[in-house]
């Protein structure tokens, strides 16, 4: 049972509308939803947190894809074998997370994403155009593809999910960060889609808690998708940096406690 006094209530409230708002412009919204539950609520069972997590954040992730459907338009068709290919790679990862301890990736994970983090920053120009480089076949074949690598890993681990979707995206298919953000919030949602079709049934969400988190984390989410949308995909970019610069250092702080130096 969680502790679910008016202060802690608050406190994940704020957290959850911010991570709305950070979420819909370019994922890593987790980076907030997640610290602040496990630090609110220690005595809590992990999955049950990571549950109530997935059950608000969900909402906030359908209502950006909802809101970015509107704006910009993607090749729907093409991205339903990604969709499909991220909640297989969600459930299977989820699964070997039971099997495989996680402490490799937490040591790992500020490097990838320090990579990323420099080529973004070293590819100026990255990004800025809309210029997909291969046929529809060959970009469907690819977007499923890196669905289902991307929803693997957010199975089995999950920080900074969003953001790998929306690099891998730009990196991948020649997107600009605007186009490949809005695609981002589908395939997340998939992967949340599929991660609460384990924690669900087995009781792993709290949802006098996830509730009125859920209608926070969608207010958060409004104002995330407005902004992205009127300022474009140079903005995006930004935040984009932003993001993964702040991912960067909570995981090797988490990878430094965990090794012990």
């Amino acid at each position: 049972m969680l502790d679910l006094n008016a202060i802690n209530v608050g406190l994940m409230l704020m957290a959850s509308t911010l991570a709305g708002l950070v979420d819909a412009i370019v994922g890593g919204g987790g980076l907030i939803m997640v610290p602040s539950l496990f630090g609110l609520f220690p005595q809590a069972v992990p999955a049950t947190l990571l549950g109530t997590n997935k059950a608000a954040s969900i909402w906030g992730t359908g209502w950006a894809a909802w809101q970015y459907a509107k704006r910009v338009c993607l090749p729907s068709a093409r991205l339903l074998g990604a969709m499909a290919a991220a909640m297989t790679g969600g459930l299977i990862g989820a699964w070997l997370a039971t099997q495989v301890p996680a402490q490799r990736f937490r040591v790992a994970l500020p490097m990838v994403l320090a990579a990323v983090w420099a080529y973004t920053l070293w590819r100026k120009d990255m990004g800025h155009e809309h210029a997909p480089h291969w046929s529809h076949r060959q970009e469907a074949a690819l977007a499923t593809v890196l669905g289902g690598t991307v929803g693997f890993y957010d199975g089995l681990f999950g920080p900074g999910t969003g953001s790998f979707f929306v690099f891998a995206l730009v990196r991948g298919l020649g997107w600009d960060f605007l186009h490949a953000s809005a695609a981002a919030k589908r395939l997340n949602f998939a992967t949340n889609l599929a991660s609460l079709a384990w924690f669900i049934p087995h009781g792993h969400v709290a949802w006098a808690l996830s509730l009125p988190m859920a209608v926070a984390n969608v207010a958060g989410s409004s104002i995330g998708t407005h902004l992205a949308l009127k300022h474009g995909t140079r903005f995006v970019r930004t935040v984009f940096l932003l993001v993964v610069g702040a991912l960067i250092l909570k995981t090797a702080w988490d990878a430094w406690r965990l090794i012990g130096l």
